[in-house]
């Protein structure tokens, strides 16, 4: 409900009540008696109490927190490039040979399956990520340097 009908509201409830408590004395004695009076006393106090009992839960209510200001972030590829991975820098840092020489070893196991160019292409990421995962060091390529101990493992 709008604020200002909740207060019209609260404030009918509230005259109500003072004008049912304000006429008990003024009722003739003979036309309410005691049972009579007492459930009227109970009714306006049941209503009073209700009253405040909202008022204090809406006193009570925490406003919900501000919802933090936007911020900007620069969108990513969806997919990452493979040449931008530490593999591909430890690959290209090797001479060509040397290059030739893990692309032979991934095929005469079974995991590589292009030609023998010394180019880091996708074949020959998904060969070396294969073999490093059965080898337990898929961890290794995260890094550069762990990236140097997988290829070294293949050409020495």
């Amino acid at each position: 409900m709008l604020p200002t009908v909740m207060t019209a509201k609260s404030m009918m409830i509230a005259a109500l009540a003072a004008l049912s408590i304000a006429a008990l004395p003024s009722a003739p004695a003979h036309a309410w008696g005691k049972k009579e009076q007492g459930f009227v006393a109970g009714v306006a106090t049941a209503i009073i109490v209700d009253e405040l009992l909202k008022q204090n839960r809406r006193a009570r209510a925490v406003a919900p927190a501000p919802a933090p200001a936007p911020v900007y972030v620069e969108p990513r590829p969806a997919h990452a490039s493979i040449h931008s991975t530490p593999a591909a820098r430890a690959f290209n840092s090797y001479s060509a040979s040397e290059r030739k020489a893990i692309q032979r070893n991934l095929r005469a196991w079974g995991y590589y399956r292009g030609g023998i160019d010394g180019a880091f292409g996708p074949g020959t990421y998904n060969a070396i990520t294969a073999y490093a995962r059965d080898e337990g060091a898929s961890a290794s390529l995260s890094s550069t340097g762990g990236a140097f101990a997988v290829y070294d493992g293949l050409i020495f």
